[in-house]
């Protein structure tokens, strides 16, 4: 039998997230509203990955957290990106685009990726390849993929990338987003 790990939260503040005790009646589905889900998906430490490309002679790009490997043979990562989104179709037609792991210095930049308004670039040092994906200086890694496939997610849209090239910056820390706050890793000793 398993049982749960002891948690710190008092019963009031995760009454609407706690597992259901064994033999209890199934969870109500209407539970799982909006802002019980970005509270449980947030309790989820990610690091922020910013998309972007060349388009009409500028960069444009977006901040996901939702990022995730898939495959080493071939290489493959995934990205959920709302379908409310402006930039994303915008993005999806460039033939390559260009990754850039955050680092834990960069949470104004996520913030204005991540804004509808103003110059999301402004400030900010990236270089463009020659196929035009758009790379950000000070990054922890730098990818570049092109978009192999799209899945209904929702309220997202699941994007399937092939990695085309990979370069890590060693040393340097990356951007964590947890609870709706950026963070820094401490290494556990």
């Amino acid at each position: 039998m398993v049982t749960p790990a002891h948690h710190p939260t008092p019963p009031a503040a995760s009454a609407e997230l706690t597992a259901a005790e064994p033999n209890a009646a199934e969870p109500n589905a209407a539970e799982l509203n909006a802002a019980v889900l970005r509270q449980a998906f947030g309790a989820y430490p990610t690091g922020v990955v910013a998309i972007g490309a060349l388009c009409g002679g500028g960069p444009i790009g977006l901040a996901v957290s939702s990022f995730v490997s898939i495959s080493l043979e071939p290489p493959m990562v995934a990205v959920s990106v709302a379908r409310s989104s402006t930039t994303w179709p915008r993005l999806a037609g460039a033939p390559v685009l260009g990754l850039s792991v955050l680092s834990r210095d960069q949470g104004a930049l996520c913030r204005r990726l991540a804004s509808r308004a103003g110059d999301r670039f402004e400030g900010t040092a990236w270089r463009a390849t020659p196929d035009g994906a758009v790379l950000i200086h000070d990054t922890a890694l730098w990818l570049t993929a092109r978009v192999s496939a799209v899945y209904d997610g929702g309220d997202h849209e699941i994007v399937l990338m092939e990695l085309l090239t990979a370069e890590l910056f060693p040393g340097v820390e990356p951007l964590v987003f947890h609870t709706s706050q950026f963070r820094e890793l401490t290494p556990h000793g």
